[in-house]
């Protein structure tokens, strides 16, 4: 007996599942950038590196859970070395800072000279929604190293927590940003 050919239906309609599939697929692997546009421009702001001072951002990573996969800002350090720090990513509701994502340290520095510093964050697994702080905390108090930060003007601003309290610049936002890809 001869087995009759597939009609032309049933491969259109499979050829239209598997495009289906494969977009779908896609765009779960979609990436998006939150936080500031990253620009190396000439207007900056620098800090004192004090240690356990920190300095952030607010992002809105959205409604759905997302992970964060790169952390970046452009900064220059005039210092004569490496400058240690620790990247903390908080729940934050318009009010006040809550838990830290990060359970587990991420450390990176701040190599002298100007510098665009790119902190891999997939493998720490850091799924989270809604409105997060993004942090760099110093690790060590180093006189004369105040790292100047690429700003951007009417972004938000700039969070710092100086001796455990947190406070607000509200003209002026450091240009971190994140990379994120929506959970699956």
């Amino acid at each position: 007996m001869i087995q009759s050919l597939p009609s032309l239906k049933t491969i259109a309609f499979a050829a239209l599942f598997m495009f289906a599939a494969i977009a779908s697929s896609h765009a779960q692997d979609k990436t998006k950038r939150i936080g500031n546009k990253p620009r190396t421009g000439s207007s900056n702001s620098s800090f004192d590196v004090v240690k356990g001072d920190q300095v952030a951002i607010k992002m809105d990573a959205g409604n759905k859970q997302v992970q964060l996969l790169q952390f970046s800002f452009d900064v220059t350090n005039n210092y004569r070395d490496s400058i240690p720090f620790k990247v903390n990513v908080y729940e934050y509701n318009e009010i006040s800072v809550g838990d830290n994502y990060v359970k587990q340290d991420i450390i990176s520095y701040i190599p002298k000279g100007k510098n665009k510093i790119t902190v891999d964050l997939a493998p720490y697994n850091i799924a989270l929604k809604k409105n997060i702080l993004v942090s760099i905390e110093w690790l060590q108090t180093i006189q004369g190293a105040d790292p100047s930060f690429a700003i951007g003007l009417f972004n938000g601003g700039t969070y710092r927590q100086e001796s455990g309290r947190w406070k607000k610049t509200p003209v002026a936002g450091v240009d971190f940003n994140v990379i994120i890809k929506k959970v699956k």
